[in-house]
């Protein structure tokens, strides 16, 4: 049987997981606020912190922006995919900022 990704609202049982597709483990990483940036909680294997208003900016813009890592001055904006768009507004719905990623 094939395993099902999972994002997980860390702290919020209350909040059932959104199925996503495996290729998502790799995107999460575009949307997670630095861990050195002001606020940023404590975080556990497969767990990312999303800045609140970026999720709102994100939705509100449509876009997100991907730095070159060969060139810092080099931003390139990317439309959200549904996916992506179904999961950030499942964590503005549910006022999420910390998820874990899983495999189940």
């Amino acid at each position: 049987m094939a395993s099902k990704t999972l994002v997980v609202a860390v702290d919020r049982d209350d909040v059932p997981p959104l199925e996503m597709p495996e290729r998502f483990r790799l995107e999460v990483v575009y949307f997670m606020t630095p861990g050195d940036a002001k606020g940023a909680p404590t975080l556990a294997a497969n767990e990312y912190w999303i800045e609140p208003d970026h999720i709102d900016r994100w939705l509100d813009d449509g876009v997100f922006s991907v730095v070159s890592p060969l060139d810092a001055e080099s931003v390139a904006e990317i439309e959200l995919t549904e996916d992506q768009e179904r999961w950030l507004e499942w964590m503005q719905k549910h006022g999420i900022s910390k998820v874990r990623v899983e495999s189940r």
